[in-house]
């Protein structure tokens, strides 16, 4: 599964965006400060955002073309996309929840499965429970089953273990590299711990307000600063 940013330009305030670059390896993680632009990116790969110029091309699907006009919504891009505020739906149970990522998948392709995620996460425990009585870490490990069983070709996690304590954010890492390890879907990760990039990811891109300032193997970038 590759991910192509071709001559991608993202108009922001009060810079740009701007990269090219082919993204193939398992967990690639875009690191940087704050307002660097991460999130606007993984915005644009999710659809809700587009590019002035440049291409977004998944696995040789143009999801977007600023030249040609093209703009793929949202939900037909095959996208799973997990928000720093996990937007789970209080009214439904975790069971509830799950099942409406199930029933988002693209028709096309076959969901994970939902025993498998379900284990792999730790959820069984928790299915008949509304998302007001889950801890910080359940709510983002819900939010990550649902967007897994949406039948995604590429899963975005935007700093998925930001405001957890660090019990916490350690339990949702190790369900991370579980997730990792169970499923061959490719994920982009943005984050500003380098930690968890080290932890985590195979390949990482290093953004500074909007300009690629580094990539490489997490370790070798970014090892000292873990």
């Amino acid at each position: 599964m590759t991910l192509s940013l071709e001559g991608l330009r993202l108009p922001l305030t009060p810079f740009a965006v701007e990269l090219d670059a082919v993204l193939s390896a398992h967990v690639t993680a875009v690191f940087g400060p704050s307002g660097a632009g991460k999130t606007s990116l993984l915005e644009a790969v999710a659809g809700l955002r587009h590019p002035e110029r440049g291409r977004i091309v998944l696995s040789g699907r143009v999801l977007d073309d600023a030249a040609a006009g093209v703009r793929v919504p949202p939900r037909q891009r095959a996208v799973g996309y997990v928000t720093q505020d996990d937007s789970l739906f209080p009214h439904l149970s975790v069971a509830g929840n799950l099942l409406y990522g199930a029933g988002r998948g693209v028709a096309r392709r076959v969901p994970l499965g939902e025993d498998r995620v379900v284990e792999t996460l730790g959820l069984v425990s928790l299915l008949d429970r509304r998302p007001a009585t889950l801890s910080g870490g359940e709510r983002r490990r819900v939010a990550l089953g649902r967007a897994l069983l949406s039948a995604p070709e590429i899963l975005l996690l935007d700093e998925p273990l930001s405001g957890l304590d660090r019990p916490l954010k350690e339990r949702v890492l190790e369900h991370l590299l579980k997730v990792k390890a169970a499923f061959p879907l490719p994920i982009l990760y943005v984050t500003h711990e380098a930690a968890e990039v080290v932890a985590l990811a195979d390949d990482v891109l290093i953004l500074e307000r909007g300009r690629l300032a580094g990539r490489g193997r997490p370790a070798e970038l970014l090892g000292a600063r873990a």
